[in-house]
């Protein structure tokens, strides 16, 4: 069979395992989840064999090595793969919850209920543990999911999904339900995305080169967000050994994820006492500081700022550094500048953390914490399947509720309407 006739044919078993997806007991789906969880223990080597030939691969193609790290299925990355299982299970089950009732003048009671989305399609790259996340996070939902990874994760994407198809059937549960498209070709992004009638959602995750692509090209509605250019604000009245912790955390941790700080805002009154211990520790971890006029009279190691270095994401140990005049000034650079991603402000003046908590514009805000915490896991919500910055239908993290939706229950005793 040609590509969209493969894709095709995925698209229309999904939507049949849709159907009995969203009517499984909560109590089957865990089973399913557990022995998966179990099943990933069980065949270690095997997945780790497909994740080295990955690995292999993607060094011949002289890929970085923060990429490398986002590939590697490591020990400690399929313990934390097994963990996530498990927490996926003890989290509620959305499906089916009546979130609000009342009753109308003629005696209708109306309700609102959590349904699934139907079917998704997820498109990804490197990050094969991803592959599970998804699938796990789909399956608890409710939802069917055809998942496309890049092409640098085949073999380990391909050896997770039979693992998954064999914890679905081993329930009676659609094997369907959780399919990884076996094909390196983008063709398939292609024709995935024509598929309007039979795929409910794409949800994109990946560079800004990628959601750009699906967004450009799909028929399908599409959760998305296209970068992370996070900003901490370091005020004022901040404590500045706390907001030392915090900046260098959310720098140099893991540099190359959307939640890691790519602009720090300093305000100009303590930018003479914080600048020098924080540029050290900084330049100690390898980071390339780039500032702008205040900040290089400050400190003149710092590299001069260009316009392209606001607004963004460096995915690197690059951080873009600008002293601010005031809290306004800052609200300000991060609404010009912004991605809608995460913003934080280090403060102990409750006016300004009020104030920029209602300010800004952003999916995840905080206030004296890290923008690493920009993560389903992070804030209780279990496994996320992805960030989403535009509003529609879900902002922010994405995990169990955000893949439902709702519709209206109405229960009625013979009105007509007159």
């Amino acid at each position: 069979m040609d590509m969209a006739t493969v894709v095709k044919h995925m698209a229309q078993e999904a939507k049949a395992a849709a159907r009995s997806l969203a009517v499984l007991p909560t109590a089957v789906k865990n089973q399913a989840l557990a022995g998966l969880a179990q099943s990933l223990e069980q065949h270690r080597e095997l997945i780790q064999e497909e994740n080295q030939k990955d690995i292999v691969e993607a060094k011949k193609q002289n890929y970085p090595a923060a990429f490398i790290d986002r590939l590697t299925l490591s020990d400690k990355v399929l313990k934390s793969m097994v963990q996530g299982l498990h927490d996926v299970i003890h989290l509620p089950d959305p499906v089916g919850a009546v979130t609000s009732m009342w009753r109308r003048p003629n005696g209708l009671l109306v309700g609102r209920q959590r349904i699934p989305l139907g079917v998704i399609g997820f498109i990804y790259e490197s990050r094969p543990n991803v592959t599970v996340d998804a699938g796990a996070l789909c399956l608890k939902s409710g939802n069917a999911v055809i998942l496309k990874g890049g092409k640098e994760a085949i073999r380990s994407n391909l050896a997770l999904s039979r693992l998954m198809a064999q914890a679905l059937s081993e329930v009676g549960a659609p094997a369907a339900a959780v399919q990884v498209i076996p094909t390196t070709e983008r063709e398939a992004v292609v024709e995935l995305l024509k598929l309007d009638e039979l795929i409910d959602i794409v949800i994109p995750r990946g560079g800004e080169g990628l959601i750009r692509f699906v967004a450009e090209n799909s028929r399908i509605p599409v959760l998305k967000h296209y970068k992370g250019v996070c900003h901490i604000l370091v005020d004022a009245d901040a404590d500045l050994e706390m907001a030392e912790t915090i900046c260098f955390n959310a720098k140099v941790q893991r540099p190359g994820v959307c939640n890691a700080m790519e602009t720090l805002l300093i305000h100009q009154d303590v930018a003479r006492r914080f600048i020098p211990r924080m540029f050290a520790r900084f330049r100690e971890a390898g980071v390339e500081l780039r500032g702008c006029p205040e900040t290089c009279a400050l400190d003149p190691q710092v590299k001069p700022a260009v316009a392209t270095d606001w607004g963004y994401e460096f995915s690197d140990l690059i951080l873009a550094v600008k002293v601010v005049p005031d809290l306004e000034a800052a609200l300000d650079h991060i609404a010009r500048y912004g991605s809608y991603h995460t913003e934080a402000i280090v403060t102990q003046n409750y006016g300004h953390a009020q104030r920029f908590l209602n300010e800004v514009d952003s999916s995840v805000v905080l206030v004296n914490a890290s923008t690493r915490f920009n993560d389903g896991g992070e804030l209780g919500l279990g496994a996320e399947i992805g960030i989403n910055t535009s509003k529609l239908h879900a902002f922010g993290p994405m995990s169990l509720e955000e893949l439902t939706t709702t519709k209206f229950i109405v229960y009625g005793s013979g009105q007509i309407r007159q």
